[in-house]
């Protein structure tokens, strides 16, 4: 991808990169399908760069596999529309960028996660794929499901994490609603990302942090 969460290393052509702060760089060595890894990882960025130039309506598995240098035959035998490579393009990038911050201070931990959750979402070329997506799910009721299916399980896991730890270590009260506290922390930014187009900026995000603390960590003042 062209653009990807501030302080990531670039990735490059042969290996996937986290795009999170403090992620790792990820070697592949081909996978149990017999995939050629590297073919597969230009066909996923491919798929993630013309996105951002042309739009959803701009991609074309022709176009992919002529900006990744492989037969479209090769693209058809992994994937069967351009939806679907945008599909895993999304959720693997979900799974790298998006990874949940373990200082073991509460509220460090929820401030660099909506930090990155909202620059992921608004600004990076995988937002661009999620708006994209959602928006196919509108008018494709099958593959909205397996978006869904994909992408909202994994997602909530990891809005959730930091919440659990904090309960798991007595830091938050034991019978708190991880997942509808997760929601109200994270829900304002798909609202600004998909409705309002209102930006997102640290000193927002933080503020939704410092409600949820003020109301669930922090002791009531005398």
């Amino acid at each position: 991808m062209t653009s990807r969460t501030p302080g990531a290393d670039a990735r490059t052509t042969t290996v996937g990169g986290s795009g999170a702060p403090g992620g790792s760089t990820r070697q592949h060595h081909g996978n149990r399908h017999g995939r050629s890894e590297q073919a597969r990882r230009a066909v996923i960025e491919a798929a993630d760069d013309l996105l951002a130039e042309k739009g959803f309506a701009g991609v074309t598995m022709e176009g992919i596999a002529a900006r990744a240098g492989v037969a479209k035959q090769t693209v058809y035998r992994w994937w069967s529309t351009k939806t679907d490579v945008l599909m895993d393009a999304f959720l693997e990038d979900a799974a790298e960028d998006l990874t949940v911050p373990d200082s073991g201070d509460l509220a460090r931990d929820l401030r660099d996660y909506l930090r990155r959750l909202a620059y992921f979402l608004a600004k990076s070329d995988s937002g661009a794929v999620f708006r994209a997506l959602i928006a196919q799910a509108q008018h494709d009721p099958a593959f909205g499901r397996d978006f869904r299916a994909g992408w909202l399980d994994a997602q909530r896991r990891r809005d959730r994490l930091a919440l659990e730890r904090a309960i798991a270590d007595g830091r938050l009260p034991a019978d708190l609603d991880t997942a509808g506290e997760a929601d109200r922390l994270v829900g304002p930014l798909y609202y600004r990302v998909l409705v309002t187009d209102e930006p997102i900026d640290a000193p927002y995000t933080d503020a939704l942090v410092e409600a949820f603390l003020d109301h669930h960590a922090r002791p009531a003042t005398p």
